[in-house]
């Protein structure tokens, strides 16, 4: 099944709704890439990602490689809010450190409306 998700222009926010699960580094870097496009297509920097309903089945390593690939790959003006499944909220974490210590702006989230509200402040 891999990695399913859709994309919607809202505003200047490109709003991502992912389900299915991860099945290997290159799956998550496919779909890291898949959004990285729709954001240079629709000409945004922010983007919201639901993942609730996607299941993080990478390791650690792969998921800092993942976290590695993303921070190389997406350019230093976007502004990224993952909303998690609060059960898979630790790696989630674990993958935020690691591409915030690369200087991207993402943060972590396991509800919409915090998300919104970081992703929506200028000053964050």
């Amino acid at each position: 099944m891999g990695i399913q998700y859709t994309t919607n222009v809202d505003g200047d926010t490109l709003l991502v709704h992912a389900s299915g699960f991860d099945e290997n580094l290159s799956d998550v870097q496919n779909y890291a890439t898949g959004i990285i496009n729709a954001c240079m297509q629709s000409g945004v920097t922010r983007v919201l990602c639901d993942e609730t309903a996607l299941e993080y089945r990478l390791g650690t390593f792969d998921t800092y490689r993942a976290g590695e690939f993303l921070s190389t790959n997406v350019p230093a003006l976007a502004k990224i809010a993952i909303i998690c499944n609060p059960v898979f909220l630790s790696n989630a974490n674990f993958f935020e450190n690691v591409v915030v210590n690369r200087y991207l702006r993402l943060r972590i989230f396991t509800e919409t409306e915090p998300a919104r509200d970081w992703l929506n402040n200028p000053e964050t």
